[in-house]
């Protein structure tokens, strides 16, 4: 595959993919979106500060799960099945762990709404960054095709 392409090859051992500078880029990003999820469920749900564990934990694993998602590039089953079994777990742990999480709370209309919400203001504001970023530099493997 490396005669093939090259450019990516040539990419690949400049070392920038896997550098200082990814580490903190990444670093900066899970402090914000750390920062979103906490700050947002305190506020939307100062009320019910008793549920900003459930609140917390449930933003945080929507929010990974989105972010993988929105980092593939090219989708396979398995990755398909891996999201949702992963999505599965962590509802069947709601149910199995009922020391931690209140269903009947998690099951409302205000818990759902406001865990979108934090969900989406910790994950789309960085898409959206990301495909402006992919517009004006795109990476290497995208001026190949």
């Amino acid at each position: 595959i490396a005669m093939l392409y090259p450019e990516l090859y040539a990419e690949l051992t400049k070392g920038r993919a896997l550098s200082l500078k990814t580490f903190f880029i990444w670093l900066l990003i899970s402090i914000y979106q750390g920062g979103a999820l906490m700050m947002l469920a305190v506020w939307l749900f100062d009320t019910d500060f008793i549920h900003v564990v459930s609140i917390s934990f449930t933003g945080l694993v929507l929010n990974e799960l989105l972010m993988v998602a929105l980092e593939i590039r090219t989708w396979h089953r398995w990755m398909i099945w891996s999201i949702l079994g992963s999505l599965a777990i962590y509802v069947a742990s709601i149910w199995v762990l009922p020391a931690y999480f209140d269903v009947m709370f998690i099951l409302s209309a205000a818990f759902v709404w406001k865990t979108v919400v934090i969900t989406a203001v910790s994950a789309v504001p960085l898409y959206i960054i990301k495909v402006i970023r992919r517009i004006y530099a795109p990476p290497a493997y995208a001026k190949l095709t």
